[in-house]
């Protein structure tokens, strides 16, 4: 019950959030929604949509124009971005906009130096994260001499090293392929059953189908859907509200529902359970 009463508790709430940036862009326009201590949720839309700026104001990098954020009970106008960074890791689209020492295992380092972690601790952390991310041979190597992808994991690594409850990633897919994404998929639900919540910015919605979190979609600066992978991912309508199309599974169902197939399917392992179940129960 106390892990049940854990994830319950709201880690970020948005509440009837506006911002305007400067140039005078309405980005987002009277956001509400509660992320729950231990959720997994993926942000969803086309370009533009707001996802990326929603998701700013988890740090602190952005405040509300009107509204209020609040993480872990405090509105985040009240406290330093370096305050709320502390709680919320955030890894941008781009690796190079938080990369900037001469070695991985600096960069690593440099937020826990900061934190005031002991030299100690900073040592078995920077290790601890090398591992995990399958960076150990790049220890001593400047993060510009590595590809894309890897670029992007010595970010995670430096956002990870220092334990923060709450992750967002914000398209951690995009230069990645299938091999790399499953690597990322399996530490995303890593993650997740070790109760940090998971905050995922993305258009992949194959990605997003086989880690069947929550799903919120938005369009124009507003969430349009909000609900269960299975239950978003095959609504045509709402996903067209976002400019994205159903997941190549959902489709499929989604065309044999007139003959009695479920509607609502995303997972290939049910999918192949169901085709196989409808093969065996033929009439001969």
């Amino acid at each position: 019950m106390k892990k049940l009463g854990r994830r319950l508790k709201a880690v970020i709430e948005a509440q009837n959030v506006y911002f305007t940036y400067p140039s005078g862009v309405e980005a987002l326009r009277g956001v509400s929604l509660t992320i729950r201590d231990g959720e997994f949720v993926a942000i969803m839309g086309e370009n533009g949509a707001g996802k990326t700026t929603l998701v700013k104001h988890f740090n602190g990098l952005l405040k509300p124009t009107k509204g209020r954020v609040l993480v872990d009970g405090t509105e985040t106008t009240k406290v330093s971005v370096a305050a709320l960074a502390r709680k919320v890791g955030f890894v941008f689209q781009n690796p190079d906009h938080q990369l900037f020492c001469e070695t991985v295992e600096d960069e690593i380092a440099f937020a826990l130096k900061n934190f005031g972690f002991s030299e100690d601790i900073i040592e078995k952390r920077v290790t601890w994260a090398l591992n995990l991310l399958g960076l150990s041979q790049y220890r001593k190597t400047s993060p510009f001499m590595l590809s894309g992808g890897e670029r992007k994991r010595v970010a995670l690594a430096s956002v990870l090293a220092w334990d923060p409850k709450i992750l967002i990633l914000d398209e951690p897919t995009i230069g990645q392929d299938h091999g790399q994404k499953e690597k990322l998929r399996q530490f995303i639900l890593q993650m997740n059953a070790q109760e940090k919540t998971v905050v995922v910015v993305t258009h992949d919605v194959e990605f997003v189908a086989e880690c069947n979190p929550r799903v919120l979609l938005m369009r124009a600066g507003k969430i349009v859907a909000d609900g269960e992978a299975r239950k978003v991912l095959t609504n045509p309508e709402a996903l067209e509200q976002a400019s994205l199309v159903p997941p190549q599974i959902a489709q499929i169902f989604l065309n044999l529902s007139d003959i009695g197939f479920p509607r609502e399917v995303i997972d290939l392992y049910e999918a192949r359970e169901i085709i196989l179940k409808a093969y065996r129960s033929r009439k001969p």
